[in-house]
């Protein structure tokens, strides 16, 4: 197991342990919140266009379900481990208790790189996938949905195959094509959950997001949308990166503009109208907002010493390291963490759920009204928290969603 995923590990093991001192939660429930309840490993081989057989290993990890079915994403990438997956699906535990979903938390995927693989050769890994696992998922025990690396055909062939075993089954995977039963706007909720978040923040301190300056670090899925989202709210996004590059217009960036670019291109790299710059420059922008929508752990602690962002958003699960969390609290920059910055997913994944439960498809419209409503009341809660306690935003977001489910498990198990 390589370091920097131990570390990843700790670093999330870390701001938990802090919150069950806080809340006083005894040895033994801590061990009971930090330990999944179940993890799962098989092998998929699988034979690849060229004749070649190709050995892959498949993971779930089912943090807890005291408060409802396991809920998480199946991430498809190379560095995929079961340590990771762990906290991950603690995470998600966190996540659905803070906005109040009756739904628990799980994390899984494959160790492929999806790139690498044609179509036929990840529909066939996704398939023997769910032949192997399908006795631990379903809509009433453990329902999937995008993460890294996947999306919306991927979950559709989850849905197929699960279907195959057991019947037309619509609520075992979520972020399925709207055709099959998916939720409109699935792609877009996060990134306008970030969006949701920031406009209750700048209420909660009696401020306008308008004109306020964003850099956004990623520029995928959330990233892609959460700029989409703000440039709407009248925000100007003075910078962007991706894997490939950085790019930087302090009059702020055309982000239509800059979607075509990068669908063109495959990047951002190049776009004409901005300036290009290190992925290490991009977070020592002077800016009121910054937003981490990339892959975890991208902010250590030097990096969080060149920061020039008044307010962090954490769109990405995990960005930071324990120690950076720590080095911005002493700098007095505000972070709204993970666990409601970017709970926009889940919580649309489990109006998806519901949709398909109960067979009857719900509009855009009040998909939109839903989640502005849930994200509000959880902001509501964590703002009254952090006031109330003097604490950062992380400390009172993990003091909520722990002491829900500390009392979850304590109601089931205890």
């Amino acid at each position: 197991m390589s370091a920097d995923v131990n570390q990843t590990c700790a670093d999330g093991t870390r701001f938990l342990l802090d919150a069950c001192r806080r809340l006083e939660v005894g040895e033994e429930l801590t061990s009971i919140l930090i330990s999944p309840s179940r993890e799962i490993q098989v092998d998929l081989p699988i034979r690849r266009n060229d004749g070649s057989i190709a050995h892959f290993s498949g993971y779930r990890v089912q943090h807890h379900n005291a408060l409802g079915p396991y809920k998480g994403g199946l991430r498809y990438h190379p560095d995929v481990n079961l340590e990771e997956l762990r906290w991950l699906a603690c995470l998600m535990s966190l996540k659905t208790a803070l906005v109040q979903l009756p739904l628990g938390g799980a994390k899984g995927g494959i160790n492929c790189d999806p790139h690498s693989l044609s179509r036929s050769e990840l529909q066939q890994l996704t398939r023997y996938f769910v032949r192997k696992m399908h006795r631990s998922l379903g809509p009433n025990l453990d329902i999937p949905a995008p993460d890294v690396g996947t999306n919306q055909q991927v979950m559709a062939w989850i849905h197929d195959e699960y279907s195959v075993i057991y019947g037309y089954s619509p609520a075992a995977v979520t972020g399925k094509p709207v055709l099959i039963g998916g939720a409109p706007g699935r792609e877009s909720e996060t990134g306008q959950g970030v969006g949701i978040v920031m406009h209750e923040y700048a209420q909660h301190r009696a401020e306008q997001l308008d004109e306020k300056t964003v850099v956004i670090q990623g520029f995928g899925n959330v990233g892609r949308h959460a700029a989409i989202d703000l440039n709407a709210r009248g925000m100007r996004i003075v910078a962007v990166s991706d894997s490939h590059g950085a790019v930087c217009n302090p009059e702020g960036l055309s982000i239509q503009d800059l979607e075509q670019h990068k669908d063109a291109t495959g990047s951002i790299a190049s776009f004409g109208d901005a300036e290009p710059i290190s992925h290490d420059a991009l977070f020592g922008i002077d800016c009121d907002y910054l937003v981490p929508a990339a892959l975890g752990r991208d902010i250590d602690a030097a990096c969080a010493r060149r920061i020039s962002a008044a307010v962090i958003v954490e769109a990405a699960n995990n960005p930071m390291t324990y120690e950076a969390s720590c080095v911005l609290e002493t700098r007095g920059i505000a972070v709204l963490p993970d666990i409601l910055a970017n709970s926009g997913g889940v919580i649309v994944s489990y109006f998806e759920w519901v949709q398909n439960l109960q067979q009857m498809p719900w509009t855009q419209d009040r998909i939109s009204t839903e989640l502005n409503a849930k994200l509000q009341d959880a902001c509501t809660r964590v703002f009254a928290v952090e006031t109330g306690k003097a604490c950062g935003f992380r400390a009172a977001a993990y003091d909520v969603a722990v002491t829900r489910l500390r009392d979850a498990i304590c109601t089931t198990m205890l």
